[in-house]
């Protein structure tokens, strides 16, 4: 009797048991696998990354960024206002905590960017009675400071925008009426690029501008590039920041953009990529009476259609294009929303103000 009742236990725990194992692996069945994060997509084609700032270093913003991407780039904190506020003060804390996050989590970091004309500060110019440096002060100035930026992250950061936006809007002008210019002609472009790759012979060295595939401009840039390779100075790729917009681009452009200056032999980065749904604006404005910014259907949709072309394009070069980096993670930030209009609100990225995958994202990774 009592043998009969423990055969009955054992085999109602059997069969518990079974009915258990099997609801265990129906359960896991029905649960979708793991989202592939754009690394994952991209994987065989080139690296994609993010520009970042030390407010995205934590909570769902950082998951996000460590799910999807590759690589990461300061957004302004290492830009030489930020890091070098004061001739003999630099201010690490918050490129330092961009580059420990990466290596924490096995990200690569690019380097942006080592000279602009904007985001300079002023004393840079100036000498102690408030006027022009001479170019020798200048360029020992921008030498110490490449020099001793590099140098820190020496090892950390692959890649840099050395140079960014040297070539002029003005399809009459050629480089950019700047102090740069005015203080030290030409030598400012090369003397840079000098200092970054003594500083660190392993980077490579960028050449960074917008609106790189509009005919007029492209021409221009190749111009300055093929100028610096003839002369052998250490410029190893360009990067095109792909501040683009529904209009813009075109599928033929950027072909022909990338083909031009990848016949340099240059590497080609997408640098910046953001997808505006407004039209190009550059002066800034206020936001007009009735100006609506509402993300229509219509608008998703263009700019999914916008994104996959794009992306589309993106593959078939990958020999040539070594990275794409986005600006910025997600609509719920972009730096789109307060320029070139104040308050007026812009969705150009692949995740929306909730920090999910939105339609564009959809056409990117389906392929």
């Amino acid at each position: 009797m009592k043998s009969t009742r423990i055969l009955k236990q054992t085999a109602h725990r059997a069969l518990l048991g079974g009915l258990l194992i099997g609801s265990t692996t129906l359960l896991s069945s029905q649960r979708p696998a793991p989202d592939k994060g754009l690394k994952d997509y991209y994987r065989d084609y080139f690296p994609v990354g993010v520009a970042v700032g030390p407010q995205s270093l934590q909570g769902e913003e950082a998951a996000l960024i460590k799910a999807q991407f590759s690589s990461v780039t300061p957004e302004n904190a290492m830009k030489m206002g930020p890091i070098h506020p004061e001739e003999n003060r630099y201010y690490w804390q918050d490129a330092d905590a961009i580059v420990n996050f990466a290596q924490a989590n096995k990200l690569r970091v690019r380097g942006h960017a080592l000279l602009w004309h904007e985001q300079t500060p002023a004393w840079l110019f100036k000498d102690a009675q408030g006027k022009p440096v001479s170019k020798e002060v200048l360029l020992k100035r921008l030498q110490d400071h490449i020099t001793t930026v590099v140098n820190r992250y020496k090892g950390k950061v692959y890649a840099w925008d050395v140079v960014n936006e040297a070539i002029a809007d003005n399809p009459q002008e050629f480089l950019r009426d700047t102090e740069w210019y005015r203080i030290c002609g030409e030598d400012f472009l090369v003397k840079a690029f000098e200092y970054a790759h003594a500083a660190d012979p392993q980077a490579v060295l960028f050449y960074n501008d917008y609106n790189t595939e509009r005919p007029e401009k492209r021409e221009r840039i190749y111009r300055l590039l093929k100028k610096l390779k003839d002369a052998k100075v250490p410029v190893h790729g360009v990067g095109l920041q792909g501040h683009w917009s529904l209009q813009e681009p075109t599928e033929a452009e950027l072909r022909k953009a990338i083909e031009q200056y990848a016949s340099l032999g240059l590497q080609v980065q997408i640098t910046e990529l953001d997808v505006s749904i407004y039209p190009w604006e550059k002066a800034r404005r206020a936001k007009r009476p009735g100006e609506s910014d509402a993300y229509t259907p219509a608008l998703e949709q263009q700019q999914a259609a916008q994104y996959k072309m794009f992306f589309r394009v993106f593959r078939d070069y990958k020999q040539v294009l070594t990275g794409v980096t986005f600006w910025n993670v997600s609509d719920k930030y972009s730096w789109l929303d307060t320029y070139p209009v104040a308050g007026r609100k812009n969705y150009p990225l692949l995740f929306d103000q909730n920090m999910k995958p939105k339609k564009a994202f959809q056409e990117v990774v389906t392929f």
